[in-house]
Order: structure tokens, then sequence, then C-alpha cells
């Protein structure tokens, strides 16, 4: 009789201690699905807000580029006509320096007339 008490009380504290882990396990894992919950949704907001963000500077980047689009226009055009400015400043000092040449040489013919 003795000996059928102990295996059953064996049996028994071995199944308790057995329930007993199985819940220990069960809200341990419970607090870890929790916790990658918790963390699964901060990451998306963090990724959201990330997303927010790079579309944000996505529109920086395509206004800067137009920008750079309409400089670089601005400047090609400034650079005709700068090589128009040149051409009509060499054309002029030649002109000048016709008219020089001719002024001398109507003040030659003056002088020879005197």
């Amino acid at each position: 009789m003795f000996d059928n008490n102990l295996v059953r009380w064996f049996l028994i504290t071995i199944f308790i201690i057995f329930v007993l882990f199985v819940v220990i396990r069960a809200i341990f894992y419970k607090s870890i699905a929790e916790k990658e919950e918790r963390n699964s949704a901060s990451m998306k907001l963090t990724l959201q807000e990330a997303e927010i963000l790079i579309q944000k500077h996505q529109l920086q980047l395509q206004r800067a580029l137009g920008n750079i689009d309409l400089l670089t226009q601005e400047l090609n055009n400034l650079k005709n006509e700068l090589k128009t400015v040149k051409q009509r400043n060499a054309q002029y000092r030649m002109d000048t320096d016709k008219y020089k040449t001719r002024i001398k040489d109507l003040e030659q013919k003056i002088e020879a007339l005197l």
C-alpha cells in the first residue's frame, strides 16, 4: 500500500510539475510573442515614417533637378549672349581701327593740302 501511494504521489507530483512547466513556457512564449508584436508595430511605424521622408526628399530632389535644368538653360543662353557680345566687340574694334586709319589718312591729306 505504501508503494502504491508513493507511486501515485510521485506520478501526481510529476504531472503537476509538467503542467507548471507547460504553463510557465506558455506564459514565457506569450510574452515573447507580445514583445515581437510590439517590435513589429514599431518597425512598421518607423518604415512608414522613413517612406514619408523618402517621398519628401524625392520631391525636393525633383524640384532641385528642375531648377538645375532651368539654370543650365539660362547659363547656355548667357554663354550665347556673351559670344554675341564678344563678336560685336571684335567687330566694333575692327571698325574703330578702320576709322582711325581713315582719320589718319584724312589728316595727312589735310596736312598735304595746307
